[in-house]
Order: C-alpha cells, then structure tokens, then sequence
C-alpha cells in the first residue's frame, strides 16, 4: 500500500533513500528557530516588544471574558547612562542580563517579563489586582537594591522606577493604550525622583475586596436570590 502524503518518510519519487524527510524537518525546526528569535530580546533572553503586545491583547480579551483583571508593570533601571559611560557598554549588557535575572527570580512562572527597549521593561501580571501589582513591584525594587551587580573587581548597584496599572473588564482600553497609561505612572516615578512606585490613585481606582463581583460570577455564575415568599417563608417567626 502506497505511504500517504502526510507521512514523514513518503517520497514523491517512489525511492528508498529519499533526502527530502529529513530535508522538510529540517526547514521545520529552522522556521521554529526563527519564530523564536522573532519574539526574543537577544541580549537578556527575555520576550521583545513584539511578544509584549500579543500577549498582552490576550491577556486583556481574558480579562473581558472572565472579569478577571490585568495588571501591568513598566520598569525603567534609574540613570543607566551612566553605567554604559562609566564602565563601558559591555559592562552595561553585562548589568542588564543581571537585572532581567534577579527579577525572574522574584516573579511567578505564570508572569511575562519583556525588554521593552534600552533599559526599559515590561511585566504582565496575569488575573492580577492592582494591590498585588503592587506588592509585587516592591518585591523587584527590593530585590534589586539588596543585589548589586557582581563583577571581577566591584559591585554596582541598581535601582528603578516603577508604574503600576490595572486594566479591568470596565475599562475601554486597546494594548496601546493600556501601555500608554501604565508608561505615564513610570514616568511620574522618574520625575519625582527615581526608585520609586507610582500608580493608579485611590481617588480614580476604588479599592476593592479579595474577590469582585465580576470575578464571582465570571468563577460560579450569577448569584440567585430566593423569591420573596420563600424569603419570607424562612424567615424566623417573632412569635414566642
């Protein structure tokens, strides 16, 4: 019986030895490789602004669909010039793997950090509130402060700026403008100083309780209240 086309090992030509499996195999793994560089930053290894955005568009339909929010996280290292000027480029690189490490470190598998660009990151925090956004955005400031960068013959220490933002079911926001909002709280940290958190304020972003309304219904359904006369029904009677 004839091999179907779709086998791995079937040749057109009908012969024995044929070079085009292991040919088309090849090409695969190759165009693989390719979509992979494709999305990574080659310095740091980690996602590139391409990445970044369609996973971020994903993230946001999820939050849409399941009221479950997005939380964003953009990190700028403070005075990175000054680095490259000081100590030379290479040991700029050598600065940015370390950062980009540290962070990996103190971040949940489920949480994507990319380069966004210089020494400019992005972090998206999956089904994420804004205070845990929070909580974690002290966890990588600490964590870089308390891990300065180790070369050959001194230590250099870092520090970044940080904005914060939630994007929620509520909110009419596109990928670029969720990036845009998180990037003006980033760059109000840098203005008032570096190493800092800034975010959304409380008077725009109502804190809420451990678990939204949005996100129980979207987790067990609408809740269903009794009808009036099984309220009543159950009620407690005040006769003795």
């Amino acid at each position: 019986m004839q091999k179907p086309l779709t086998s791995p090992a079937f040749c057109p030509f009908g012969a024995e030895e044929c070079p085009l499996p292991a040919e088309t195999q090849r090409l695969q793994e190759e165009c693989d490789r390719l979509r992979e560089l494709s999305q990574t930053d080659p310095l740091t290894g980690l996602f590139n602004r391409r990445h970044l955005k369609a996973a971020l568009d994903q993230e946001m339909e999820r939050t849409r669909r399941t009221g479950l929010p997005t939380s964003l996280i953009m990190v700028d290292l403070d005075y990175f010039k000054r680095v490259n000027d000081t100590f030379g480029h290479q040991t700029g690189d050598e600065a940015l793997k370390w950062a980009t490490q540290v962070w990996r470190r103190n971040l949940r598998r489920i949480d994507i950090l990319c380069r966004y660009g210089g020494e400019e990151f992005t972090i998206i925090l999956p089904g994420t509130r804004l205070q845990a956004a929070l909580r974690a955005a002290k966890r990588l400031q600490t964590a870089l402060i308390n891990a300065p960068v180790p070369l050959p013959d001194r230590k250099i220490h870092l520090t970044a700026s940080f904005g914060v933002d939630t994007f929620t079911a509520r909110d009419e926001l596109t990928v670029r403008g969720f990036l845009k909002r998180a990037d003006r709280y980033l760059l109000e940290a840098k203005v008032q100083g570096r190493n800092r958190i800034c975010h959304q304020k409380p008077e725009t972003a109502k804190r809420t309780p451990e678990v939204t309304v949005d996100e129980r219904t979207a987790l067990f359904g609408p809740r269903t209240l009794p009808a009036k006369g099984m309220a009543r029904k159950n009620r407690p009677s005040s006769k003795g």
